[in-house]
């Protein structure tokens, strides 16, 4: 564990730190101060995009400092206008505490809930839901003038297409929020993305002017990729950390397919890999950029991380086979049934002829084509090339499998069931 004021210089050299308040370096110099990010509860998982500030708060507990989780299931029925460019949906009550209960089970992976600087979850619904209105009012919103708040970038975003009354009072709650924790837990320090520094300064004005107390805002990049798309997004859609959204196969493969411009950023941000061993592969992207070190080494981390070591290297093994010409044999029963959710898969009560099986996985549009495959040469199977005249599937792979390629790159998985 390093010292409590060594944290910013190592946010810092891993280009984590966008903006923080004044005085906060001598405030964390003092000793461990307790801090907390909110996470809106309005999808059942996590994304790679939440990720940055959940590595923040692992470099403060690392550091000997207390994270606090706030999981928005007060603000999550209305929903945080930053960032957004129209009206989110509101979410039932329900959904809300499922989701809840999804976004800690994931948080677990990153933060610790033990020790003497454990982890701690709040949930806001805990003290907004029974906040009465006219108490909210006289309590809070008389220190905020309209001015005040239509100033925040935030606000002044959605000015043009308009905002809701719900949305614009966004911001108190959030600052609500920081006041409680505040005053339950001795919170002082609240962190968050770029375009949240409007609402946490709303807290700390908050605090100091009813508390008479000091506190303190730290925020992160958003992360935007080289070639000028948000971070996390692909063509269907966010990279979730939840298996049954994002299978690990894909999860690892969206970082395995990380620019070589990006990839020593996101080694910064995602991994803990020292800055010894992340320049060692950015060298490496110079050297040899084909070998792809950098992206193994940072698809590997974060999957494992999220994933766990298991299912990490059974993506791995997955992503050789598919990409690096690995060797079928040498695949486990796991990578099998991970390969059958990505790659056409059909079951069979008896075993085909190769013809067969290339057609009823959609590998052949007939059994003419099937079979003009074969007499070119562009079949194998279990890494086998077919010679011209034979049908036969040959010995199948562990648990009744076998895995037809055709040309370069297209794969079929057949089992067989005895």
């Amino acid at each position: 564990m390093s010292h409590p004021d060594a944290v910013l210089d190592e946010l810092s050299w891993r280009g984590l730190v966008h903006q923080h308040s004044d005085g906060l370096a001598d405030t964390l110099a003092k000793g461990p101060v307790s801090a907390y990010c909110g996470f809106d509860p309005t999808a059942s998982s996590m994304h790679v995009g939440n990720l940055i500030p959940v590595m923040g708060l692992m470099h403060l507990q690392r550091s000997g400092h207390r994270p606090f989780i706030v999981v928005g299931g007060g603000t999550g029925l209305i929903g945080d206008p930053s960032g957004k460019t129209a009206e989110r949906q509101l979410h039932s009550m329900e959904t809300v505490e499922a989701n809840t209960r999804a976004i800690r089970a994931q948080l677990e992976r990153f933060l610790d809930f033990s020790g003497a600087n454990a982890a701690q979850i709040r949930n806001n619904a805990d003290w907004l839901v029974p906040l009465a209105a006219v108490d909210f009012m006289r309590d809070v919103g008389k220190h905020f003038t309209v001015n005040y708040m239509l100033a925040k970038e935030s606000v002044q975003a959605r000015m043009e297409a308009g905002i809701s009354y719900t949305e614009f009072s966004y911001m108190l709650l959030q600052a609500y929020d920081f006041r409680e924790l505040f005053r339950r837990d001795g919170v002082t320090l609240q962190v968050g993305g770029s375009d949240q520094w409007g609402n946490i300064t709303a807290g700390m004005e908050l605090i100091r002017r009813t508390e008479g107390g000091e506190a303190h805002a730290l925020t992160f990049p958003l992360v935007m990729t080289a070639s000028g798309t948000k971070f996390g997004k692909t063509e269907s859609g966010n990279v979730w950390l939840d298996p049954e959204r994002t299978s690990p196969y894909q999860f690892y493969q969206f970082w395995i397919n990380v620019d070589d411009r990006d990839v020593g950023k996101y080694l910064r941000y995602f991994t803990l890999l020292s800055r010894e061993e992340i320049e060692s592969l950015e060298r490496a992207v110079e050297e040899r950029p084909e070998a792809r070190a950098a992206q193994q080494a940072l698809a590997r981390d974060v999957t494992t991380r999220v994933h766990g070591a298991d299912v990490a290297r059974v993506a791995e093994d997955v992503s050789r086979l598919l990409f690096a010409k690995g060797d079928p044999a040498s695949l486990s029963p796991e990578a099998l049934d991970a390969l059958s959710r990505e790659v056409p898969f059909a079951e069979m009560p008896d075993k085909p002829t190769v013809v067969d099986a290339l057609v009823q996985l959609g590998l052949a549009a007939s059994k003419s084509a099937a079979r003009r495959l074969i007499e070119q040469g562009g079949v194998a199977v279990n890494g086998q090339r077919r010679p011209a005249g034979s049908d036969s599937l040959g010995e199948p792979l562990p648990g009744g499998y076998y895995l037809l390629k055709k040309g370069g790159r297209d794969f079929g998985l057949l089992r067989v069931r005895s």
